[in-house]
Protein backbone atom coordinates (compact mmCIF):
# COMPACT_ATOMS: atom_id res chain seq x y z
CA UNK A 1 0.00 0.00 0.00
CA UNK A 2 1.36 3.41 -1.01
CA UNK A 3 1.73 6.49 1.12
CA UNK A 4 -1.57 8.17 2.03
CA UNK A 5 -2.39 11.24 -0.02
CA UNK A 6 -3.24 14.27 2.12
CA UNK A 7 -7.00 14.81 2.22
CA UNK A 8 -6.82 18.47 1.17
CA UNK A 9 -3.91 18.25 -1.26
CA UNK A 10 -4.03 20.98 -3.88
CA UNK A 11 -6.70 23.01 -2.10
CA UNK A 12 -6.49 26.63 -1.00
CA UNK A 13 -8.32 27.49 2.23
CA UNK A 14 -9.17 30.59 4.21
CA UNK A 15 -9.68 30.19 7.95
CA UNK A 16 -11.05 33.21 9.79
CA UNK A 17 -10.22 33.65 13.45
CA UNK A 18 -7.10 31.57 12.85
CA UNK A 19 -5.38 32.71 16.02
CA UNK A 20 -6.19 31.72 19.60
CA UNK A 21 -7.78 34.33 21.85
CA UNK A 22 -5.74 33.15 24.82
CA UNK A 23 -3.50 30.34 26.06
CA UNK A 24 -4.42 27.01 24.50
CA UNK A 25 -5.92 26.00 21.17
CA UNK A 26 -9.03 27.56 19.65
CA UNK A 27 -11.15 26.10 16.86
CA UNK A 28 -9.72 28.38 14.18
CA UNK A 29 -6.17 27.68 15.30
CA UNK A 30 -6.74 23.89 15.33
CA UNK A 31 -8.57 23.88 11.99
CA UNK A 32 -5.86 25.87 10.24
CA UNK A 33 -3.19 23.51 11.55
CA UNK A 34 -5.07 20.41 10.37
CA UNK A 35 -5.94 21.93 7.00
CA UNK A 36 -2.24 22.60 6.40
CA UNK A 37 -1.26 19.18 7.73
CA UNK A 38 -3.69 17.65 5.22
CA UNK A 39 -2.05 19.46 2.32
CA UNK A 40 -3.99 22.74 1.94
CA UNK A 41 -2.38 26.14 1.48
CA UNK A 42 -4.00 28.19 4.23
CA UNK A 43 -4.58 31.93 4.56
CA UNK A 44 -4.65 32.62 8.29
CA UNK A 45 -7.06 35.49 8.79
CA UNK A 46 -7.34 37.22 12.14
CA UNK A 47 -7.88 40.74 13.39
CA UNK A 48 -4.67 40.24 15.35
CA UNK A 49 -1.73 39.40 13.13
CA UNK A 50 0.24 38.47 16.25
CA UNK A 51 -2.24 35.72 17.18
CA UNK A 52 -2.21 34.36 13.63
CA UNK A 53 1.61 34.39 13.59
CA UNK A 54 1.58 31.88 16.44
CA UNK A 55 -0.57 29.55 14.33
CA UNK A 56 1.73 30.10 11.37
CA UNK A 57 4.77 29.11 13.45
CA UNK A 58 3.16 25.77 14.32
CA UNK A 59 2.23 25.09 10.69
CA UNK A 60 5.73 25.93 9.46
CA UNK A 61 7.28 23.68 12.11
CA UNK A 62 5.19 20.85 10.67
CA UNK A 63 6.21 21.62 7.09
CA UNK A 64 2.88 23.10 6.02
CA UNK A 65 2.07 26.03 3.73
CA UNK A 66 0.35 29.08 5.21
CA UNK A 67 0.55 32.84 5.55
CA UNK A 68 -1.02 35.52 7.73
CA UNK A 69 -3.56 38.12 6.69
CA UNK A 70 -4.82 40.72 9.19
CA UNK A 71 -8.44 41.76 8.57
CA UNK A 72 -11.59 42.97 10.25
CA UNK A 73 -14.14 40.68 8.63
CA UNK A 74 -17.07 42.84 9.70
CA UNK A 75 -15.90 45.24 6.98
CA UNK A 76 -16.60 44.48 3.30
CA UNK A 77 -13.34 45.97 1.92
CA UNK A 78 -11.31 43.76 4.27
CA UNK A 79 -13.26 40.67 3.20
CA UNK A 80 -12.76 41.44 -0.48
CA UNK A 81 -9.04 42.06 0.03
CA UNK A 82 -8.76 38.83 2.05
CA UNK A 83 -10.10 36.75 -0.85
CA UNK A 84 -7.87 38.58 -3.32
CA UNK A 85 -4.88 37.81 -1.09
CA UNK A 86 -5.67 34.07 -1.16
CA UNK A 87 -5.93 34.14 -4.94
CA UNK A 88 -2.76 36.18 -5.38
CA UNK A 89 -0.68 34.06 -3.01
CA UNK A 90 -1.97 30.59 -3.87
CA UNK A 91 -3.72 30.84 -7.23
CA UNK A 92 -7.34 30.30 -6.22
CA UNK A 93 -9.74 29.43 -3.42
CA UNK A 94 -11.52 26.16 -2.61
CA UNK A 95 -12.44 26.27 1.08
CA UNK A 96 -13.75 28.98 3.41
CA UNK A 97 -13.95 28.25 7.13
CA UNK A 98 -16.14 30.89 8.83
CA UNK A 99 -15.03 30.57 12.42
CA UNK A 100 -15.16 34.00 14.10
CA UNK A 101 -17.60 34.43 16.98
CA UNK A 102 -18.06 36.28 20.26
CA UNK A 103 -20.33 35.87 23.26
CA UNK A 104 -23.01 38.37 24.19
CA UNK A 105 -24.90 38.43 27.46
CA UNK A 106 -28.46 39.19 28.47
CA UNK A 107 -32.04 38.05 28.13
CA UNK A 108 -34.34 39.90 25.73
CA UNK A 109 -35.31 42.06 28.71
CA UNK A 110 -31.88 43.26 29.76
CA UNK A 111 -29.63 42.93 26.68
CA UNK A 112 -28.46 46.28 25.34
CA UNK A 113 -28.96 47.23 21.73
CA UNK A 114 -25.23 47.83 21.47
CA UNK A 115 -24.46 44.27 22.57
CA UNK A 116 -27.13 42.79 20.30
CA UNK A 117 -25.88 44.67 17.25
CA UNK A 118 -22.23 43.90 17.92
CA UNK A 119 -22.82 40.15 18.37
CA UNK A 120 -24.83 39.96 15.15
CA UNK A 121 -22.21 42.00 13.32
CA UNK A 122 -19.36 39.71 14.37
CA UNK A 123 -21.14 36.35 14.40
CA UNK A 124 -23.49 36.60 11.43
CA UNK A 125 -22.84 39.62 9.23
CA UNK A 126 -19.17 38.70 8.96
CA UNK A 127 -20.06 35.30 7.47
CA UNK A 128 -22.27 36.96 4.88
CA UNK A 129 -19.47 39.35 3.93
CA UNK A 130 -16.72 36.74 3.71
CA UNK A 131 -18.99 34.50 1.64
CA UNK A 132 -20.04 37.37 -0.64
CA UNK A 133 -16.49 37.58 -1.97
CA UNK A 134 -15.42 33.96 -1.47
CA UNK A 135 -18.24 32.37 -3.48
CA UNK A 136 -17.22 33.88 -6.86
CA UNK A 137 -13.59 32.92 -6.21
CA UNK A 138 -14.54 29.34 -5.32
CA UNK A 139 -16.68 29.10 -8.47
CA UNK A 140 -13.72 30.34 -10.54
CA UNK A 141 -11.54 27.65 -8.96
CA UNK A 142 -13.97 24.89 -9.95
CA UNK A 143 -15.96 24.56 -6.73
CA UNK A 144 -15.34 23.68 -3.14
CA UNK A 145 -16.74 23.99 0.36
CA UNK A 146 -17.82 26.59 2.90
CA UNK A 147 -18.02 25.63 6.57
CA UNK A 148 -19.84 27.87 9.06
CA UNK A 149 -19.43 27.48 12.81
CA UNK A 150 -22.70 27.70 14.75
CA UNK A 151 -23.34 26.21 18.22
CA UNK A 152 -25.60 23.80 20.05
CA UNK A 153 -26.84 26.99 21.74
CA UNK A 154 -28.69 27.64 18.46
CA UNK A 155 -30.59 24.36 18.83
CA UNK A 156 -31.18 24.11 22.59
CA UNK A 157 -30.65 27.07 24.88
CA UNK A 158 -28.77 26.57 28.13
CA UNK A 159 -29.55 28.28 31.40
CA UNK A 160 -26.91 30.92 30.61
CA UNK A 161 -28.42 34.25 29.58
CA UNK A 162 -26.65 34.66 26.23
CA UNK A 163 -29.67 35.46 24.06
CA UNK A 164 -27.85 37.48 21.38
CA UNK A 165 -25.37 34.61 21.02
CA UNK A 166 -28.21 32.05 20.76
CA UNK A 167 -30.01 34.08 18.12
CA UNK A 168 -26.93 34.88 16.04
CA UNK A 169 -25.85 31.25 16.02
CA UNK A 170 -29.35 30.22 14.91
CA UNK A 171 -29.05 32.77 12.12
CA UNK A 172 -25.89 31.01 10.95
CA UNK A 173 -27.92 27.83 10.41
CA UNK A 174 -30.42 29.77 8.28
CA UNK A 175 -27.58 31.36 6.34
CA UNK A 176 -26.04 27.93 5.75
CA UNK A 177 -29.31 26.53 4.40
CA UNK A 178 -29.80 29.47 2.04
CA UNK A 179 -26.23 29.35 0.74
CA UNK A 180 -26.40 25.59 0.20
CA UNK A 181 -29.61 26.02 -1.81
CA UNK A 182 -28.35 28.93 -3.88
CA UNK A 183 -24.86 27.69 -4.70
CA UNK A 184 -25.15 23.92 -4.95
CA UNK A 185 -25.27 24.09 -8.75
CA UNK A 186 -22.11 26.18 -8.57
CA UNK A 187 -20.43 23.08 -7.13
CA UNK A 188 -20.14 24.67 -3.71
CA UNK A 189 -21.12 22.65 -0.66
CA UNK A 190 -22.13 24.70 2.39
CA UNK A 191 -22.37 23.04 5.77
CA UNK A 192 -22.49 24.03 9.41
CA UNK A 193 -20.83 22.64 12.53
CA UNK A 194 -22.59 23.05 15.88
CA UNK A 195 -20.04 22.54 18.65
CA UNK A 196 -21.17 21.64 22.13
CA UNK A 197 -19.40 22.29 25.42
CA UNK A 198 -15.82 22.64 24.24
CA UNK A 199 -13.01 23.76 26.49
CA UNK A 200 -11.27 26.49 24.51
CA UNK A 201 -9.48 29.77 25.24
CA UNK A 202 -12.74 31.67 24.69
CA UNK A 203 -14.61 29.95 27.52
CA UNK A 204 -11.76 29.01 29.85
CA UNK A 205 -11.74 32.35 31.72
CA UNK A 206 -15.49 32.04 32.34
CA UNK A 207 -15.42 28.64 34.03
CA UNK A 208 -14.70 27.41 37.50
CA UNK A 209 -13.50 23.86 38.04
CA UNK A 210 -17.03 23.00 39.19
CA UNK A 211 -18.77 24.45 36.13
CA UNK A 212 -16.21 22.87 33.82
CA UNK A 213 -16.95 19.48 35.37
CA UNK A 214 -20.71 20.04 35.06
CA UNK A 215 -20.30 20.76 31.34
CA UNK A 216 -18.24 17.61 30.93
CA UNK A 217 -20.86 15.49 32.64
CA UNK A 218 -23.74 16.94 30.60
CA UNK A 219 -22.97 14.87 27.50
CA UNK A 220 -23.71 11.20 26.92
CA UNK A 221 -20.02 10.36 26.61
CA UNK A 222 -19.10 12.26 29.77
CA UNK A 223 -15.95 13.58 28.14
CA UNK A 224 -14.75 17.11 27.44
CA UNK A 225 -14.59 18.44 23.89
CA UNK A 226 -11.64 20.32 22.49
CA UNK A 227 -11.02 22.49 19.45
CA UNK A 228 -9.48 19.49 17.70
CA UNK A 229 -12.85 17.70 17.67
CA UNK A 230 -14.33 20.54 15.63
CA UNK A 231 -11.22 20.80 13.47
CA UNK A 232 -11.40 17.15 12.40
CA UNK A 233 -15.05 17.59 11.49
CA UNK A 234 -14.07 20.62 9.41
CA UNK A 235 -11.40 18.59 7.59
CA UNK A 236 -14.05 16.05 6.60
CA UNK A 237 -16.47 18.72 5.37
CA UNK A 238 -13.71 20.48 3.45
CA UNK A 239 -12.49 17.30 1.78
CA UNK A 240 -13.82 15.39 -1.21
CA UNK A 241 -14.90 12.67 1.23
CA UNK A 242 -18.02 14.78 1.85
CA UNK A 243 -18.66 15.42 -1.88
CA UNK A 244 -22.37 14.49 -1.52
CA UNK A 245 -23.08 16.38 1.69
CA UNK A 246 -24.44 19.92 1.75
CA UNK A 247 -26.87 21.98 3.81
CA UNK A 248 -26.38 19.98 7.01
CA UNK A 249 -25.85 20.96 10.64
CA UNK A 250 -23.27 18.61 12.12
CA UNK A 251 -23.39 18.56 15.93
CA UNK A 252 -19.99 17.93 17.49
CA UNK A 253 -21.11 17.59 21.08
CA UNK A 254 -20.71 14.08 22.52
CA UNK A 255 -24.47 13.46 22.42
CA UNK A 256 -25.46 16.58 24.34
CA UNK A 257 -28.58 17.13 22.22
CA UNK A 258 -29.71 13.51 22.23
CA UNK A 259 -31.11 13.23 25.74
CA UNK A 260 -32.23 15.53 28.53
CA UNK A 261 -29.59 15.23 31.29
CA UNK A 262 -30.91 12.90 34.00
CA UNK A 263 -30.09 15.20 36.92
CA UNK A 264 -32.79 17.58 35.65
CA UNK A 265 -35.50 14.92 35.99
CA UNK A 266 -37.29 14.28 39.26
CA UNK A 267 -38.98 10.89 38.98
CA UNK A 268 -40.92 9.75 42.02
CA UNK A 269 -41.17 6.08 42.87
CA UNK A 270 -44.62 4.51 42.64
CA UNK A 271 -46.22 1.41 44.10
CA UNK A 272 -46.64 -0.09 40.64
CA UNK A 273 -42.96 0.17 39.95
CA UNK A 274 -43.66 1.79 36.60
CA UNK A 275 -41.60 4.79 35.64
CA UNK A 276 -41.81 6.91 32.51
Amino acid sequence: MGERRPRLAGKVAIVTGAGSSGPGTGTGNATAILFAREGASVLLVDQSAERAEQTLATIQQQGGEASVYAADITQAPDCQAMVEAARDRYGGLHVLMNNVGILGYGTVVDVTEETWDRVFEVNLKSMMLTSKFAVPAIIESGGGAIINISSTEALRASSSAVTPYNASKAGIIGLTNAMAAHHGRDNIRVNCIAPGFLYTPMVAPLLTEESRESRRQASLLGTEGTAWDVAWAAVFLASDESRWITGIVLPVEAGLLTSTPLPTLNYESSDSGNKP
